[in-house]
């Protein structure tokens, strides 16, 4: 009954792929994803990420893709189908699903202030401002750089700790909004606009990264930072953070458990060839991310190149003013020979200079690791206002991001009001325009937390605590509920009249076995790792230091973070226990009758 089901379809399977990518494909993949190949021995970490790929991606979103299929309802209905006692499982997705929205809108509304700001000439991060006296440049700016003075500063204003919240940035604020009109815009009339939308927001992040990859290539110092991506590291394959690493950046980056991909496969023909799709979108997921890195990397070399040139243009100028040589005396390649001579023949002079010579180093620059925010706003700013044209390549790269940012949050809508529009009872009293508007209206208006001065601290606590757990608990649940409790043999039966043949032993070998096991495992890790972390720490904005610092985190943000982690996974057992409450109420009913 649950295949025939009317609803709306995608125009045809090429829309439904489409679709995943765009969701899929986000900006894990272009700012995590090189973060861990920089950290877990470059070339070696694509061991453990296939391995990984392989072992769960592939398996668990074949499994998303065929219960949505089947079921032909959002999370909520189709876990429901499954057994009653499931129900639970849905509302977690979408509870997830709901905080992720809240806060991953933000980073859209960041993309579109800094793309704003790219038709500037020059670029506002290009230098620092001059101070109120206009005798010199802001203290705090010149502590740390333009770059990062510009992200902390100019567009978060952020507080020195998450105490002091501060009020709206109201440019931020405005931005925010323009970013969830943009969303309601392309969730308008569910999937007839959101169809037409994923073309565009999972094509145009490609064109812009091939046209980042030639002028990367081109750029003075890209090999260097290829040669690093490209060494591999084999000791680190010993590293049990490097696997545990490589499983959670799969899992994530495919988009498991938040219910996006179930939505999607719901609007499919019954007899689309799910597993195609689920190895489709795996593979292309997975080469985004080291074609993404590609491109990083040779960004990186850039950067780092620049950069250790520029001290050693710094460290030969400081010579040579101190000591009066002869211009082209000192260069490069005789830097250290020279200033063991000027030590030796000036000894006192030489140690006075000594603090303000740094230590110059493209290695210690090439292994400087940046991840989530601060790669997407700050090192690919400083990178880009150091080319030709910076004004060209920043409009590029932030309507990337937009793209990204987009497309993925296509899925997380897509999640939350797919199971709204399936419940008989709202469907019937309001059009899909309505419940689209209240939902992004109500993550808007939660949204303006993170526009506040302490804003950027609530947003790492959300992307950090928010789903992590809840999503490893839910991901097990789905695989338990279709092998044991379903039935893999039922599951079998279903996809054959779906696509026409069984599952091959590889797939029910990963479902039954090596996933569930492998899922385990890193929950046992996640836990582990904050029992022993002991009390949880974050990294605040020091003004006068011009550097992050850490400290503890308030009682009342531990607290937030409990109720995070709490919302979603005790959606599970309380499902069950509901639906246990209310069979055996019935059943006390009928027996009195």
């Amino acid at each position: 009954r649950a295949m025939e089901k009317s609803r709306p379809l995608w125009d045809n399977p090429l829309q439904f792929v489409f679709a995943c990518i765009s969701y899929a494909v986000g900006l894990g993949n272009v700012w995590r994803f090189p973060y861990l190949c920089q950290m877990y021995g470059g070339g070696g970490f694509l061991i453990p990420y296939l391995i990984m790929l392989i072992a769960e991606g592939m398996p668990l979103l074949y499994l998303e893709l065929a219960v949505g299929q089947r079921m032909r309802q959002g999370s909520i209905g189709a876990w429901k189908i499954i057994s009653p006692y499931l129900c639970g499982v849905g509302v977690a997705s979408v509870v997830v699903s709901f905080f992720l929205s809240m806060y991953y809108n933000v980073i859209n509304a960041w993309a579109f202030w800094y793309l704003f700001h790219s038709f500037q000439d020059p670029l506002p991060w290009a230098t620092c401002p001059l101070n109120s006296n206009r005798t010199g440049y802001e203290e705090e700016c010149e502590k740390t750089s333009s770059t990062q003075y510009f992200w902390y500063r100019q567009t978060l204003n952020i507080s020195p700790a998450l105490e002091a919240s501060g009020s709206v940035q109201w440019e931020q604020a405005l931005c925010l909004t323009l970013a969830w009109l943009v969303v309601y815009l392309c969730i308008l009339r569910g999937t007839e606009s959101t169809g037409k939308v994923v073309y565009i927001t999972a094509s145009l992040p490609y064109c812009v990264l091939i046209i980042y990859l030639i002028r990367g290539l081109t750029l003075h110092g890209a090999v260097n930072g290829l040669v690093y991506m490209f060494t591999p590291k084999l000791e680190q394959l010993l590293n049990p953070k490097a696997w545990i690493s490589a499983a959670t950046q799969i899992f994530f980056s495919l988009g498991l458990g938040f219910g996006s991909l179930i939505a999607f496969a719901s609007y499919n023909e019954p007899g689309t060839n799910c597993e195609r799709h689920a190895v489709i979108v795996s593979l292309i997921n997975s080469t985004t991310s080291i074609f993404a890195s590609i491109v990083t990397f040779s960004i990186y070399g850039f950067k780092a190149t620049f950069n250790y040139e520029s001290c050693l243009s710094k460290v030969i100028l400081l010579l040579m003013d101190a000591f009066d040589l002869e211009e082209g005396s000192v260069t490069a390649d005789n830097l250290s020979q020279m200033k063991a001579f000027l030590m030796a023949t000036h000894p006192q002079q030489y140690a006075q200079l000594a603090p303000q010579l740094k230590n110059c180093s493209l290695e210690a620059e090439l292994d400087t690791a940046v991840q989530g925010t601060g790669l997407a706003f700050i090192v690919y700013s400083e990178a880009i206002k150091n080319m030709e044209v910076p004004q060209l390549y920043s409009v590029l790269y932030f309507f990337m991001l937009l793209m990204l940012g987009i497309g993925s949050m296509l899925g997380n809508t897509a999640a939350i009001l797919t199971p709204l529009t399936d419940s008989k009872f709202i469907s019937s009293r309001f059009p899909k325009e309505v419940i689209s508007g209240a939902v992004c209206l109500i993550n808007c208006v939660i949204g303006l937390i993170f526009t506040m001065e302490a804003g950027n601290y609530w947003f790492d606590i959300f992307n950090d605590y928010a789903a992590t757990l809840s999503l490893l608990l839910i991901v097990l649940v789905e695989t338990i509920a279709v092998c044991y409790i379903y039935g893999i043999r039922r599951f079998e039966k279903d996809l054959h009249t779906m696509i026409g043949h069984k599952p091959n032993w590889y797939w029910k070998i990963m479902w039954a076995f090596a996933s569930p096991l492998l899922i385990i495992s890193l929950f046992i890790f996640y836990l582990t790792d904050y029992i022993l972390t002991g009390t949880l720490q974050y990294q605040a904005w020091d003004a006068t230091q011009g550097q992050l610092v850490t400290k503890d985190y308030p009682g009342y943000a531990l607290a937030v973070i409990g109720l995070l982690v709490a919302a979603s996974t005790m959606c599970i057992p309380l499902g069950a226990l509901v639906t246990f409450i209310r069979k055996k109420g019935k059943r006390e009913r009928v027996s009195t009758v």
